[in-house]
């Protein structure tokens, strides 16, 4: 490695900005060229001295992430359909997504810099919006305003209505983001590597709502039934706009778009347990 681009939590504290002085003394140890956006810059004062301006077109050799799972998406956005991999360090609540937690950071800076770990290629789902880039590596979710109507969804896969409910809104999730969103509305958990995404309701004012895995090859659209309220759309967490009543938006499962750095031999049944508990 020769040139890594660093990427913390959107809000500075000590703690985040120790690790960023850490991080400068490692990348300098190792003859890496750390670089930064001039955000992170001025995020981190002093702490941040040594890291070097991004310029336009630069394209690191790994990007290193200090913050929560929302930091790490941020970056497998960012760097999507390139070969940059995301090495993500744990200092948010969960961290799924994350190679290892704070308390490993030395160890973790070091296999960063030195490329000692494995890359596991996620999916994504492709929206049809005027975003860059227009696709969500964990979920896409389409929620009633505050304080507004009860939505009326439907989605249809292929040319088949398959589901039509007043509810509060529902999430389209790939593998990484079935145990985000989609996990707080009951659906099913899919392990990193099937082939394919789920659909669930929140809070659907139904007994007979089920979520769905949908076979990759499949276009999922949601329509939002006319005569409603406006539901807001988020990719990532992320507002990407609003699903006008009577309008309709497709989606589509993508292979292989973002690369997420995991230390050799990382399970994700042993992070489930860790991170969730058992599952019986």
């Amino acid at each position: 490695m020769t040139r890594a681009m660093l990427i913390t939590h959107t809000h500075q504290s000590d703690t985040t900005s120790a690790a960023v002085a850490a991080a400068v003394k490692a990348a300098r140890e190792r003859s890496v060229e750390l670089i930064a956006t001039k955000d992170e810059l001025e995020k981190h004062g002093d702490a941040a001295e040594g890291l070097e301006l991004v310029e336009d077109g630069d394209q690191p050799d790994v990007c290193v992430v200090l913050g929560g799972d929302g930091s790490i998406l941020y970056a497998l956005r960012r760097f999507a359909n390139t070969e940059v991999p995301v090495f993500g360090i744990n200092f948010g609540t969960i961290g799924f997504l994350a190679a290892v937690e704070r308390e490993q950071l030395n160890e973790g800076l070091q296999r960063a810099f030195s490329g000692d770990f494995e890359v596991i290629d996620l999916p994504a789902l492709r929206v049809d919006l005027p975003v860059d880039p227009p696709l969500a590596v964990n979920d896409v979710s389409f929620v009633r305003r505050p304080h507004g109507r009860v939505a009326m969804l439907s989605y249809s896969i292929g040319d088949e209505e398959v589901g039509n409910v007043r509810c509060d809104g529902l999430v389209a999730a790939t593998p990484a983001g079935s145990t985000g969103y989609n996990l707080a509305n009951a659906g099913p958990i899919l392990a990193w590597g099937v082939r394919g995404f789920v659909v669930s309701f929140i809070a659907p004012h139904t007994l007979a709502a089920r979520a769905l895995v949908v076979a990759p090859g499949d276009t999922l659209t949601v329509r939002n039934a006319a005569g409603r309220e406006p539901v807001e759309i988020s990719l990532d967490g992320e507002a990407a706009g609003e699903l006008a009543p009577g309008d309709a938006l497709e989606m589509r499962f993508d292979e292989s778009v973002s690369r997420l750095a995991q230390l050799p031999g990382a399970n994700f049944y042993h992070r489930i347990r860790e991170k969730f508990g058992q599952l019986a």
